[in-house]
């Protein structure tokens, strides 16, 4: 009894009267390609694909091979697909582009198929982690380096020359901010003598004219009051523009460059810390676990090395040029508040304004900032 051939549609291939395989199909082959979205609908390759769709004719069909064993078991049959379809199935498949899946950042190339993973990008947080961790780090070593250096246990570098120069800076600031109070205090002072004199010069006047047994004595006195009066004025001026210019030297100048010692001390601290790990790691043995430690601690210690020279050199330079400009600054000051002070106590009020406009000082006429009647119209 012949045996039943098994009803497999992949192995179904249609053909014509004579035999020949029939090509008149392949326009319902490409509708098929057509009508499906994905280069491989459900699941299924392109065989199947091609089988389904010729299920659908009425034409004869050819066994490409055999099988042998029982029918529940068949064997997969050999398929003789027609060259233009398999051609136009190469065609097809060569057009199929694969979606791109993006993990981090994706370099695909379409033409060859080959994905490129790039190296993720990294996350703010184990930056801001990574941070932390390292600045914990150094504050602890600083710390740890600081309280040696109170207790007496710890060793600390010394510039000598730059130490006494900071000394001094800091010294003559104290003194500057000293005769700063003292000057702001007798300007004060001056300020409410000036009032006096000039509301007495007023009181003399009024009377003057209501005295007329004493004329003439209330309206000399009136008028030496008024005449101390503007003579304190232009002494005030003299006074406060000292004190402002004195007042930029300390606040600004000098305290710039202190902020530079500052920078450069906590500087001096992490180098001794990153010295002193050095020594300590270079005392101990060396194995397989300690060399990449003292290498580490190596390549730390020549970064703080470096940062502490530089800042180094950059107090160096700040305190040149700071000298230089207090120098200029203090002389011209002192000697204008010399020759104001003087010529105000000896009465020359000449002397008293040629010393203003030496030194460029415009004094500010009493209701100057006021507007005028015709400008309040």
């Amino acid at each position: 009894m012949a045996q039943e051939s098994p009803t497999n549609t992949a192995a179904e291939i249609p053909v014509t009267n004579s035999g020949e395989v029939d090509d008149s199909n392949e326009h319902f082959y490409n509708q098929v390609l057509e009508f499906s979205p994905l280069p491989y609908p459900w699941g299924l390759c392109p065989t199947q694909v091609l089988a389904r769709a010729f299920r659908k004719r009425e034409e004869g069909i050819i066994w490409s091979g055999a099988f042998s064993g029982s029918s529940s078991q068949p064997t997969s049959p050999v398929i003789s697909p027609s060259s233009a379809a398999a051609s136009r199935l190469a065609e097809q498949d060569s057009d199929f582009i694969l979606p791109t899946v993006q993990l981090g950042a994706l370099k695909g190339d379409n033409k060859s198929g080959a994905v490129v993973v790039a190296e993720d990008s990294k996350n703010p947080a184990m930056e801001k982690l990574e941070f932390v961790r390292k600045w914990s780090i150094n504050t602890y070593k600083c710390t740890r380096q600081i309280l040696s250096e109170k207790l007496g246990r710890g060793s600390r570098t010394v510039d000598l020359e730059l130490e006494a120069q900071i000394d001094i800076l800091r010294d003559n600031k104290r003194k500057y901010e000293n005769v700063l109070k003292l000057a702001q205090t007798l300007s004060s002072q001056l300020y409410q003598m000036v009032q006096t004199q000039r509301q007495l010069g007023d009181a003399f006047a009024d009377l003057s004219q209501k005295s007329p047994e004493l004329h003439e004595e209330f309206g000399y006195n009136s008028e030496t009051q008024k005449l101390l009066a503007k003579n304190g004025e232009t002494l005030l001026g003299a006074i406060n523009f000292f004190i402002t210019s004195v007042s930029t030297l300390v606040t600004k100048t000098i305290e710039d460059t202190l902020q530079t010692v500052k920078q450069y001390e906590n500087a001096r601290i992490e180098y001794d810390a990153y010295r002193t790990d050095l020594e300590e790691l270079n005392l101990g043995p060396r194995d397989a676990n300690t060399v990449p430690k003292i290498e580490l601690s190596q390549q730390l210690f020549q970064m703080h090395k470096e940062k502490y020279d530089t800042m180094r050199a950059n107090v160096s330079v700040k305190l040149k040029f700071l000298e230089e400009n207090k120098i200029k600054v203090l002389h011209n000051q002192l000697v204008l508040f010399h020759n104001a002070v003087a010529a105000y106590f000896a009465g020359n009020q000449k002397q008293l304004e040629q010393t203003l406009k030496q030194f460029h000082i415009k004094l500010k006429t009493p209701g100057a900032d006021a507007p005028s009647w015709l400008e309040e119209q």
